[in-house]
């Protein structure tokens, strides 16, 4: 998801781009902003050499200038870590469960259309829209380029982030958005998937055949884009994500692991029963138990489809997440 703490607003970028130039050590001319200037001079360089017009990249350069705020965000470390049960609360509202059952209804046809396609139920595509963007309402208001810029040049993880730069780039000069309208979280991620440059190269679509692939504004890119997306990281459309379920008091908890599958069979004779009114029938797919705040808290045995869901992001609670919001459109 996004995290948006400061919020820069487009006619900001556009027309007040010297308010943007933040020097980085004090004064109006520091070596540090000449050393931006020449880091910039060789990102121009790397991405002429790519075929990526000289045009595209002084348009997008114009409004790149050096965010302090993104290195801070960056080398900000939380100040605790939510328990599942508090990320759940935050995430999976009851607004968020409304909306989601809404969109489920508004966006049917375009949504069966997409299942047809690329074999994701539209349940699973409608929560990642929700978890990632609250449904396109919570994009980020960063210049992408700039903050990309910004993160390659503070070198942390400057490889990675230089290599999205010029991504970004292509996409700017591919005509998907217009530079004004790339805007994303402090990190990168862009639009209402919130895929970072590289990841729109490789699965942004074009579903709805009009020339671009617009995962800011145009609803059924997005939707296409997320569903392709999970569908080649390897979605089993005919599955679920799994479920919570309730261990006997004497459970050992070692058995627990994402890398540990056995059968629902076994994990009922191990004394495992499904939580709520559905019990466990032996007829699911082979699971993993998955204890997201270790021994003694929810248990949730998991499926495949949950190990795609943590290849979008690595993250059991945003997983789950997913799978909670899906299962309650479901039962709507």
């Amino acid at each position: 998801m996004s995290v948006m703490p400061f919020r820069l607003s487009r006619r900001a970028l556009l027309g007040a781009a010297p308010l943007l130039a933040v020097p980085l050590g004090g004064g109006p001319a520091t070596a540090a902003e000449s050393d931006f200037s020449a880091f910039l001079a060789g990102v121009r360089r790397d991405a002429t050499a790519q075929g990526i017009r000289p045009g595209t990249i002084d348009v997008a350069f114009r409004n790149v200038q050096f965010l302090p705020r993104v290195v801070e965000l960056d080398r900000k470390q939380p100040e605790r870590k939510f328990t599942f049960a508090e990320y759940l609360a935050k995430v999976v509202t009851q607004q968020r469960l409304d909306d989601a059952r809404q969109h489920l209804v508004d966006n049917w046809q375009l949504l069966q259309r997409v299942s047809q396609r690329y074999r994701v139920q539209p349940r699973f595509v409608v929560a990642l829209w929700g978890v990632e963007s609250d449904f396109g309402r919570t994009m980020g208001d960063y210049f992408v380029p700039a903050s990309l810029a910004t993160l390659a040049f503070e070198g942390r993880r400057g490889p990675m982030f230089r290599a999205e730069l010029i991504a970004a780039l292509k996409i700017l000069d591919q005509g998907n958005v217009r530079t004004d309208s790339m805007v994303g979280s402090w990190a990168g991620a862009m639009g209402q998937c919130q895929f970072m440059p590289t990841t729109f190269l490789s699965y942004a679509v074009d579903f709805d055949g009009d020339g671009r692939r617009d995962i800011w504004t145009d609803r059924a890119d997005v939707l296409g884009s997320i569903a392709n997306y999970v569908s080649r990281l390897g979605w089993r459309g005919e599955e679920s994500w799994g479920r919570q379920v309730i261990l006997p008091s004497n459970f050992d908890e070692r058995l627990a692991g994402q890398d540990s599958r056995r059968s629902i069979a076994e994990w009922i004779r191990l004394g495992v029963r499904g939580a709520g009114s559905t019990p466990l029938t032996g007829r699911e797919p082979d699971a993993s138990l998955v204890l997201p705040d270790g021994a003694g808290g929810t248990a949730l045995l998991v499926y495949d489809n949950f190990r795609v869901i943590k290849k979008w992001n690595n993250s059991t609670y945003f997983a789950a997440a997913v799978g909670y919001i899906a299962d309650s459109i479901d039962r709507g």
